[in-house]
């Protein structure tokens, strides 16, 4: 006879295969940031430029994002365990293809193909975790979402760095396959589908809305990759991928709220949580990956760190999160999510605040410690706001609000990265102006200051005739260098006053539920005393 707790729909050990789906999730997501650190050595093994390699991360970002928010469709056509399987196998294969490339536009390709398939892998992890998990628990299970959504991309150019610069970058590529073949058999012998997650096969296909949306979200994301390379608008590529943008995503939004069948259910933003939520996780993606990208910028171009250092600033900031995760997945049973949200918004904001005010002077553990304080405020911003999210949504919905969720996530992201590093590219240039009027020769501090550096170069040997010339370009560089360290402050100081901003508007979030645990049915253990036996 069965034990009476057994759950009706879910597997018999939810937790094993939660860190099974969660296996191939963080695979995925690993891959979003672990080729960054790598393109030089990509570039120059397949005789391309560092322009042209960029598009190895911008094909991977684009196709992505274009499939995350179809991966629910495409779950209730084929069933979700089919369509994981599916996703796992292509990204393996692509994986694999990816690493034999032997020109840049092959790699682009196989790239394109790697991102369409993992595009299905964070949705599906999360709806599977979901149903596998009683509500009560939801919070211990969105603790392990979250250690694959926020952990990988911290991880991911540490990584990437360390086996570029001791092996190849092609082993970034071939690591997936081992873990993917591992994947596939976990999650074919563990994963179920409940009833509401089979297949309900392919009746219609809203073509309208389809490529509406893929074009729209495709364009997007070239923009947002792009457009700082490409100088925004003074390049036509960009301002013709801006516009089929707008015109492409208006256009979906006007036609998929009129659709009762929608290939994305828009409508689902309506929910009192699962609205809100969606704005606050686009928050937690701007953060986390503008953050991410910033940092290893700054110890790499101005303290001469290399890949894997640059990339070991980051991973400690990973352990903490893996360590917080498992506490803020008990804390929601007992804490309204808005509060835990308000400490994980001031956390991070704090650090962000820390690490604005770093020197030249700062040395790896200063910058170890700042990156620590800054994301250990996510775990209390990505917990709460998953378990809000899906608080009162239906679970024959839970496929569509997965993907809806995992792409807010990933286009904070992408928004992230691309105006922090615009705001840092016009403070810059704002600092070396300023600080380039101190080298007008009129400036008494300025004349004092070049004649100390001349007799100093003459000192070491340089010619009279050619001393104040060379002393004026070590100024010159001096003063840039210190116009790009106020620039990276400046970057890091608007986070602050950002996330200081969300953190009070956070008070306002609705009141969860899901905290509340229901009591168990009698005979069962309620936690407070052991029952006598099985049957009363």
């Amino acid at each position: 006879m069965e034990k009476a707790d057994t759950p009706a729909i879910a597997p018999p050990h939810p937790m094993l295969v939660a860190v099974v789906v969660s296996l191939a999730a963080f695979m995925e997501v690993l891959d979003t940031t672990i080729t960054n650190v790598s393109l030089t050595h990509i570039a120059g093994s397949l005789a391309a430029s560092q322009n042209e390699s960029s598009w190895v991360l911008t094909s991977y970002l684009v196709a992505n994002g274009i499939v995350l928010p179809l991966s629910g469709w495409l779950a209730g056509v084929m069933g979700r365990k089919n369509f994981f399987l599916l996703c796992i196998t292509c990204f393996t294969v692509a994986s694999f293809a990816c690493g034999i490339a032997t020109s840049l536009p092959v790699l682009i390709g196989f790239r394109l193909l790697q991102g369409l398939a993992g595009g299905g892998l964070q949705p599906m992890q999360q709806a599977i975790i979901m149903d596998s998990f009683p509500p009560e628990k939801r919070g211990v299970a969105f603790g392990i979402t979250g250690i694959t959504m926020v952990v990988a991309p911290i991880l991911g150019p540490t990584l990437g760095g360390y086996i570029t610069d001791h092996f190849s970058w092609r082993w970034i590529f071939f690591m997936n396959v081992p873990v993917g073949l591992l994947a596939v058999l976990l999650v074919k012998a563990l994963v179920t589908d409940p009833p509401h997650a089979r297949a309900k096969g392919l009746f219609s296909i809203d073509y309208i809305g389809m490529g509406l949306l893929a074009l729209g979200l495709g364009a997007m994301q070239i923009v947002l990759d792009k457009g700082e390379e490409d100088d925004w608008f003074d390049s036509h590529f960009i301002i013709l991928c801006t516009i089929v943008a707008a015109i492409s995503l208006i256009a979906a939004f006007l036609w998929l709220w009129r659709q009762n069948e929608a290939i994305v259910d828009l409508r689902l933003l309506q929910d009192r949580y699962f609205g809100p939520a969606c704005l606050m996780i686009f928050v937690v993606g701007f953060v986390l990956y503008g953050s991410s990208t910033l940092l290893p910028m700054l110890v790499q171009s101005q303290f001469g760190y290399d890949a894997t250092l640059a990339g070991l600033v980051l991973s400690p900031g990973g352990l903490a999160v893996i360590v917080l995760m498992p506490t803020v997945g008990k804390l929601v049973n007992k804490i309204q999510s808005r509060y835990l949200i308000v400490v994980g918004m001031t956390l991070t904001g704090s650090g962000m605040a820390m690490t604005a005010l770093f020197t030249p002077q700062t040395d790896y553990s200063t910058f170890v410690l700042m990156r620590i304080l800054q994301v250990s405020g996510l775990p209390f911003l990505f917990v709460p706001i998953s378990t809000m999210a899906f608080s009162a949504i239906p679970k024959e919905k839970s496929n569509k609000a997965s993907a809806l969720f995992s792409m807010m996530r990933n286009l904070g992201g992408s928004f992230g990265i691309a105006i922090i590093l615009s705001y840092l590219l016009q403070r810059q240039q704002w600092h070396q102006t300023i600080l380039g009027q101190h080298l007008a020769t009129t400036d008494t501090a300025m004349q004092t200051t070049l004649a100390t550096v001349t007799r100093t170069l003459i000192d070491h040997g340089y010619p009279p005739s050619s001393a104040p010339t060379q002393a004026m370009e070590v100024m010159h560089r001096h003063l840039m260098h210190h116009a790009v360290i106020l620039g990276y402050g400046d970057a890091f100081q608007i986070f602050a006053v950002f996330i200081g901003t969300l953190a009070v508007a956070a008070l306002f979030l609705p009141r969860n539920k899901i905290h509340e645990v229901k009591p168990p049915p009698p005979g069962m253990n309620d936690g407070r005393r052991k029952p006598n036996g099985n049957r009363q």
